[in-house]
């Protein structure tokens, strides 16, 4: 008898939880589901350097609901990229580190040079310490320029905590490409 009653003291709560009628505590209905399974560990997308490089032209962010997202943009079809989370990012050939604000790092070494076959750059940032405006971001707190040095490029991503994060390629518009990394706002 008991049973069938919590059974139906349950039905009777899903369809008014269904219904709107039961609210959700303001902290949960507030936090958008996200359903992220990324995890913190060690990225790869790609197999290196290709030839000819598709060089690195632009760097850009953007904020969503349950992510912060860093877009990367080459001339041509990237060869691909790796990311993990590092003490200290350190500047391509060299080992001095890459100052950064945040809880944790990120080290992006991106398969590409951030100049063409005739050694022309194809990406100048004006603050080799601020790649791109990250402020007022819940995740992100800097982007650095690590250096670019024999096909590949590094930049340093200084982030509130070890959070997850996921990476991957996307092609277009047109022959272009881009590398994105997502870091979720928490676990």
């Amino acid at each position: 008898m008991r049973r069938q009653l919590w059974k139906m003291v349950g039905a009777i709560a899903s369809v008014a939880v269904a219904l709107g009628v039961l609210a959700l505590p303001a902290d949960a209905a507030a936090r958008p589901y996200c359903g992220l399974r990324w995890g913190s560990l060690p990225k790869q997308v790609g197999r290196g350097p290709g030839f000819p490089p598709s060089p690195l032209v632009g760097v850009r962010a953007g904020r969503h609901a349950c992510f912060d997202r860093l877009v990367f943009d080459f001339n041509g079809v990237v060869a691909g990229g790796a990311a993990q989370y590092v003490g200290k990012v350190t500047r391509n050939a060299v080992d001095e580190p890459v100052p950064l604000r945040g809880g944790a790092f990120l080290q992006i070494a991106l398969y590409a040079p951030t100049y063409d076959l005739d050694g022309h750059p194809t990406f100048s940032p004006r603050d080799p310490s601020e790649l791109v405006a990250v402020g007022g971001f819940r995740t992100l707190r800097q982007v650095a320029d690590g250096g670019s040095f024999e096909g590949y490029t590094t930049v340093g991503l200084g982030v509130r905590a070890r959070l997850p994060y996921r990476l991957y390629v996307l092609r277009g518009p047109g022959s272009q490409s881009r590398l994105v990394i997502d870091v979720a706002h928490r676990w």
